[in-house]
């Protein structure tokens, strides 16, 4: 069947709000229309996708399994406005992305010096969209950080740097020139516990299960700002604490965690010169 990307769309808002008048104004249209349009995708499908009664709206399995797909359809059919828009253009466009901390000035100067008739756009990323902006478009390499999901993507080494732990400047380890991981064992991680498995394996609060909530975190400065204010400690690479430098926050090396891994990512289904040229130019100027 041919899919309506609208419906979709509508579709993915519901099922991620699981609240049709949360989703009707989000996507600013009535809440009667949007119902129309779900019942109309089921009919195609010929199958229902949500049960709802006067109180709730849960997912079928199969409203689970078109939402896992509709993402992906989404995305790439995003991709591919985007790509053909670039191409219009009258000059080469390559849109590069890149974590916090990562210089990518080197690499576009190498790239204009071989290829002159290209221009680069940049665009800066987070933990949390570093991979989904390259399968909506929005970027067509990308400089990331390991961890991340690698399906549907090509991963290029480029280079790895030690990490720090970041502490108020009052904090207990404040002064110390170096830590080990057990140090930290009794601490509260400002993210994900598996970025640093070292500290998951011993952590006390993992181990008790009262871990305290950490809050959605989008962006090194909200980050900085938790661990300023003593709600915890966060461990991040070296190149971005001293990006971020600050009197309130100290960075002190981790003797004994693993160092972050530093890449080049793209879509594994891209084929262009462009992005070849780019990775060529990242990787002459690793030693």
């Amino acid at each position: 069947m041919d899919f309506d990307l609208r419906k979709l769309r509508y579709f993915v808002a519901v099922a991620e709000e699981l609240h049709f008048g949360r989703a009707a104004a989000q996507l600013h249209i009535a809440q009667p229309a949007l119902s129309r349009q779900i019942r109309a995708l089921e009919d195609e499908l010929k199958t229902p996708l949500f049960i709802r009664d006067r109180r709730t709206t849960v997912l079928t399995a199969a409203g689970e399994q078109l939402l896992d797909d509709a993402r992906d359809l989404l995305a790439a059919a995003e991709a591919v406005h985007r790509r053909v828009t670039a191409a219009a253009e009258a000059k080469p466009v390559l849109t590069v992305g890149f974590m916090p901390g990562i210089m990518v000035t080197p690499a576009v100067r190498v790239l204009a010096e071989r290829r002159p008739d290209v221009s680069v756009r940049l665009l800066r990323t987070s933990w949390h969209d570093q991979v989904a902006v390259l399968h909506d478009g929005r970027v067509d390499i990308s400089i990331v950080r390991l961890p991340i999901d690698q399906r549907g993507l090509t991963v290029r080494p480029l280079f790895e740097e030690p990490r720090v732990v970041m502490v108020a400047a009052g904090h207990r380890l404040a002064g110390k020139e170096f830590v080990s991981v057990t140090e930290l064992a009794d601490e509260h991680l400002l993210q994900d516990p598996n970025a640093v498995p070292e500290w998951r394996d011993i952590a006390l609060e993992l181990r008790e299960r009262d871990r305290p909530e950490v809050p959605r975190i989008y962006s090194v400065e909200e980050k900085l700002e938790l661990v300023a204010a003593g709600a915890g400690i966060s461990v991040i690479p070296l190149s971005t604490a001293t990006f971020y430098t600050r009197r309130d926050v100290i960075g002190i090396p981790v003797e004994d965690i693993e160092p972050n891994r530093v890449c080049l990512a793209w879509l594994a289904s891209r084929r262009s010169p462009l992005i070849d040229a780019f990775v060529d130019a990242a990787a002459s100027l690793v030693p």
